[in-house]
Order: structure tokens, then C-alpha cells, then sequence
């Protein structure tokens, strides 16, 4: 499909502003806007920091324009780099945190062994994640960024009906299940 909100529409418009259309980069900006601010805010960041990493992440969309090699992926490099923007929001908040504060608080932070295995499941994970088809991919990607994803703007931004993004989800999620139990190095406490 090719609606308002479909990669294809998404891409064109970039596109278009690579061009030098201000209106375009307006629709870009006025579009994906709700979705940046979700990803922000499911992060766990505060409405300021999160109106800061999102004006952020279209700076870096700008400085980058002609860099974006696909164009039709501009929504999952806006989601990736506002993602990013978070956590570097967050972690420079935490290092502005007066000492005592951290007295406070039990340390719960991972042991050694903790990261290690950690690690190793996440590389597992990732591995059979990358095994499943793009649209899933694309759609496990972006529900699982934000703590309440809006149906309606992941309806338009895939093109497909309202009511078909939560049995894809699970679809998805199954076939993502399979290759994990499947898969020797994965184990499930």
C-alpha cells in the first residue's frame, strides 16, 4: 500500500527535502513528530528531556539528509537515532546526579556473570531476530519501542489495517519464538 504514512510516502518526501522542499520536510516532521515523541518518552525520560532528544534528532536528520541510504527507512532511523539520543540523555542525566544520591540507593546493577550471560542471550536473540522477514522486523522494532504504541500511526506508517497490527505482532512474535527454541544456544530459565 501506499498511503500517507507508507515508507514509500515516508521516503518520497525525504526525498523531496533532499531537494531543497521545505513543505516536505514540514509533512516528514508533522507525520513521524508523534511517533519520535513516544519512542522519547517510552524511554522513560521526562516531557522536557524528551521534547530535547526529539528537536535533537531532526537536527541530526538535517545534518544528515543525504547520508540516509534508504530512503523509505527514514522512520526506522528517526526511531534508531532518537533511541540512541535517549540514552545518552539519560546516561549524561545520571552523571549529573550530586554523589550522595547514589548513596541512597541499592546497587542493583548486573554482577559480572549477570552481563556475561546477558550478553551471550542478546547475541542469540539478535541472531534469530535477523532471520525474520523485514516487516516483521520493521514492526517488532517499533511497537517494542514505546510503552503504549499508537495502532493508528503504525497502521498508516505500514500501510495495513488497525485491527491486523496486534495478530501480526503476535505472528511475529511466534516465529520469533520458534527460531529461538529451536536454536541450541538459547535456553529459557
Amino acid at each position: 500500500m501506499s498511503g500517507p504514512h507508507s515508507p514509500e510516502h515516508l521516503g518520497a518526501l525525504l526525498e523531496q527535502a533532499r531537494a531543497g522542499d521545505p513543505s516536505s520536510l514540514r509533512e516528514l516532521v508533522r507525520t513521524l513528530n508523534p511517533v519520535l515523541w513516544r519512542v522519547a518518552r517510552g524511554q522513560g525520560l521526562t516531557a522536557e528531556d524528551a521534547a530535547d532528544v526529539v528537536q535533537t534528532t531532526w537536527l541530526e536528520l538535517l545534518r544528515r539528509l543525504d547520508q540516509i541510504r534508504t530512503p523509505s527507512a527514514v522512520t526506522a532511523w528517526l526511531v534508531t537515532a532518537t533511541r540512541r539520543e535517549a540514552w545518552h540523555r539519560r546516561t549524561r542525566t545520571r552523571q549529573t546526579l550530586p554523589p550522595d544520591a547514589l548513596l541512597t540507593e541499592p546497587d542493583t546493577a548486573p554482577t559480572p556473570d549477570e552481563h556475561l550471560l546477558a550478553d551471550e542471550r542478546d547475541r542469540v536473540l539478535w541472531r534469530n531476530f535477523a532471520r525474520l522477514p523485514q516487516r516483521c522486523r520493521d514492526l517488532l522494532r517499533i511497537v517494542a519501542q514505546v510503552d503504549r504504541p499508537d495502532y493508528a500511526v503504525i497502521a498508516e506508517a505500514f500501510g495495513m489495517p488497525h485491527g491486523s497490527i496486534g495478530p501480526t505482532r503476535s505472528r511475529c512474535l511466534t516465529k520469533l519464538r520458534t527460531l529461538l527454541q529451536s536454536d541450541p544456544a538459547w535456553s529459557t530459565p
